[in-house]
């Protein structure tokens, strides 16, 4: 008999899926919501450039902090910020070069915009090269750090500076200086144009669509994390 009504026992079912109900969106929501993202797509695409190539200078800037990577013309925009502005001193900043030490006799790119500055008339005494260490990540904030402890051994009573950087890498160096000096140093900053592509259509070309992209995500890296820490 127990045999039996163990036989008539039913086992439990097991259920995967189930019916729920759920909010969803109507024809003319999906309507809205497809314009709305078009228009943050559009917003962001046509100034995501400017918001990165920020410019926004102290005009009493005591010194001009120049990175050395820059290519050769914009130096020149560089010097010609110098003589117009206010500033008694450059300050160049870089690390190690990757290609043309043996050739060239310098070991950084602080040394060869120095150099630079002064080969195209600069006064030897108004220019300061500071060298960045060798780093495998983050050379910005390793040239941002390195120009600090340099300024704090130095003579030097600066009160503010202008960034001079290019293009869409200026807001990322400029967020990583105020971080290291704010408050006891405002921070100015002075974007050079790029030549490498149109920054009214970057879009249009591959050399500007790799660049905003890459620059997007470092500036979002450096956003976040705690350079002081």
């Amino acid at each position: 008999m127990q045999v039996k009504n163990r036989r008539c026992q039913k086992f439990p079912k097991v259920k995967l899926i189930k019916r729920q109900e759920m909010w969803t969106l109507t024809a003319q929501g999906w309507a809205i919501a497809i314009a709305l993202i078009a228009y943050l797509i559009f917003f962001t695409i046509t100034h995501v450039h400017s918001f990165l190539a920020v410019t926004s200078p102290i005009k009493s800037a005591q010194a001009l902090i120049v990175e050395g990577w820059l290519p050769d013309y914009a130096i020149e925009e560089a010097l010609a910020e110098f003589q117009n502005g206010s500033y008694y001193q450059i300050i160049t900043t870089g690390g190690t070069l990757g290609k043309g030490s043996y050739l060239t006799g310098y070991k950084n790119f602080a040394e060869v915009t120095a150099a630079t500055f002064i080969k195209l008339g600069l006064e030897t005494e108004k220019v300061v090269a500071v060298p960045t260490p060798f780093v495998v990540k983050d050379r910005s904030y390793a040239s941002a750090a390195e120009f600090y402890r340099w300024l704090s051994n130095s003579n030097l009573q600066i009160e503010s500076i202008n960034l001079f950087s290019l293009d869409v890498h200026t807001r990322r160096s400029w967020l990583i200086f105020k971080k290291l000096l704010n408050p006891d140093i405002k921070v100015g900053v002075i974007a050079a144009k790029t030549q490498d592509y149109d920054p009214e259509k970057w879009w249009a070309s591959s050399a500007g669509v790799r660049t905003i992209i890459d620059e997007a995500i470092a500036y979002v890296y450096a956003r976040f994390l705690d350079w002081k820490a």
